[in-house]
Parts: structure tokens; sequence; C-alpha cells
């Protein structure tokens, strides 16, 4: 019973440590190889299908007449693009140094991503608005497509999309991912009531799903990082500035959201991001190393879910 306990208190962390060891269990001991080609195609799809259903359990939840504008939006997104101006601004002060090239462009895609689809599940779990959460995860997903096009192109010479394509290519990405179950729990909510009410009584249930979905990426984290040809130091660099980000935006969110009306919102507006984005668009305009500081983000901003829910849940005891 204890145990059973401590798994609900710490899901994100358990997770973490679960997704990170099952694939070093699989990296270091040769006799599990023919397993793992065989598992990994059937993770591949296990992953979509968990996030989808994380999202879908959660918007089944969501009150559609309560999702409009809200100030903290505006001030969430201007917040992010002075990051990103800022962070442009570094990549071109430090010229020609690959290296630093390459620790700031990791950082960009940190700060320059949408915010992550599940970000309402986190936000709900701390008793915020999930309506007005839901809201800014579709406009900032429409944001980002809007800037990546615009400021990735002059960092590379070897990818020649329009703005167009490129606009194109992320709007499917997030779609997928976030406009369909959205679509689909609203149509639920209308036409299948029975059913959505049944996963609205589920209060833990996307959270849960979450905890699986975060499973899969501590381990393709930890894959990343073990199959980088970067040196140590240079991973290291990385990855600390990446946590600094992390908690950078993560205290930006808060102090914004304290002046316009939704504290826990805001701070999970700017820095619970969608790293999947962000190392594809590390991937097709950068350089691979430089996902690495989104594939650390990842666990960063989970370690910083965690230590909220457990204050949250010392200030807010069960009855």
């Amino acid at each position: 019973m204890n145990i059973i306990r401590f798994l609900k208190d710490w899901t994100l962390p358990v997770a973490i440590v679960l997704g990170a060891t099952v694939y070093l269990l699989f990296y270091y001991v040769p006799q599990l190889d023919g397993l793992g080609n065989r598992l990994g195609p059937v993770i591949d799809v296990i992953f979509p299908v968990t996030v989808f259903l994380t999202l879908l359990a959660t918007f089944c939840k969501v009150d559609f007449h309560q999702m409009r504008p809200h100030r903290w939006h505006i001030g969430v997104l201007a917040a992010q693009v002075l990051l990103v101006v800022s962070n442009l601004g570094i990549i071109f002060l430090v010229g020609d140094d690959l290296d630093q090239q390459l620790i700031w462009q990791g950082v960009l895609t940190c700060t320059i991503a949408p915010s992550a689809s599940a970000a309402p599940v986190v936000t709900g779990k701390l008793g915020g608005n999930i309506n007005t959460m839901t809201t800014f995860t579709v406009i900032s997903a429409l944001a980002s497509a809007l800037m990546i096009p615009l400021v990735f192109p002059p960092l590379t010479s070897t990818v020649h999309l329009t703005f167009f394509e490129t606009f194109l290519i992320i709007l499917q990405k997030v779609s997928m991912v976030l406009l369909l179950p959205l679509v689909l729990g609203w149509l639920m909510q209308h036409y299948v009531k029975a059913v959505c009410r049944r996963i609205a009584s589920m209060p833990n249930l996307s959270f849960y799903l979450w905890g699986v979905s975060l499973t899969i990426v501590a381990g393709v984290t930890v894959k990343n990082i073990l199959h980088s040809n970067a040196p140590l130091w240079l991973l290291t660099a990385i990855a600390a500035l990446s946590f600094v980000v992390c908690f950078v935006q993560f205290g930006i969110g808060r102090a914004i959201g304290r002046h316009l009306g939704e504290e826990i919102c805001s701070g999970q507006a700017l820095f619970q991001k969608n790293t999947s984005l962000a190392i594809w668009v590390a991937y097709l305009y950068l350089h691979p190393v430089a996902s690495v500081g989104a594939g650390c983000y990842v666990l960063w901003q989970n370690i910083i879910n965690s230590a909220e829910l457990w204050h949250y849940r010392r200030t807010h005891p069960n009855p």
C-alpha cells in the first residue's frame, strides 16, 4: 500500500528514472539486443497513442465555453518573443565559435518551442484553469509555427524550405497531437456524453497516461545523449544551460501570472515546452548535438513539475 502511495505521489520522477534505467539496461546488456530491436517499433506506436489518449482524457473535462483569450496569454507570448530575440542576439555575437553556437542553438530550441500539449494535464493537477491553459496551447502552437520559419532559415544553409512549407509541416505535427484530440473531446462532450462523463470522473487518468509517455521520453533522451558524438564537457554545458533556461522561464511565467491573474497557468505555459517539436527543429535546421538541449529540458521541466506537485500536496492536503 505504501508503494502504491509512493508511486501516486511521485509519478513523474519514477517515470523518468524507470525510462532511463530500462534504456541503460538494454544499452549495456548485449543479450537484450534482439528483444530491444523487436520492442523498438512497438514503442514507436505506443508513444503517440498515449499522448493522444492523455490529451483526450483532459479535453473531456474542458469547458469549451470558457476557452477564450486572456490577458496573461499576451504577457507570456511577449516574454517568449523577448527570450527568442535575446537568444538570437547571443548566437550572432558568438560568431564562428562552433561549440558556443551549438550551446546557444540548443537553448534557442527550448525558448522558441510552443507550450507542451500536455501542459493542461499538470495545470489541472496543480489546481489551475485547464480551460484558459488549453486555449493558450493552441495559440502557442500557432505562434511558434510562425516564429520558427522566420528564425531558423538564416542559421543554416543546408535546408531549403519556404516559410509556408515549414509552417504547414509544424501545423501538421501539432494538429495530430493537439487539435485532433481537442476536436474529438468536443464531439464526445456533445454526442457521446456517457463515455465523456465516465472519462471525466477519473481525474488522474490523464496524469498517469502522461507518466507512461514520460517514461518513453526519458529513455529516448538518454539514448540521444549516449549516441551523441559531442565531447562530455559540451554535453554538460548544454544540459546545464537548458536547466538554467527552464528555471528562468518558469520564474518569468510565474511573475507574469502574479500580475495578470493566472500564476499557475502562466508559469506552466512559458516553461513547459513541446520538446518533441524542439528536437525535430534542431535536427532539421541545426545540428544533432543541439537537440540535447531540448532532450535534457524535458527532464528538468518534469523535475520542476514534481516539485510543484509535492508543494501543492503539502499545502492542499486531501480531506
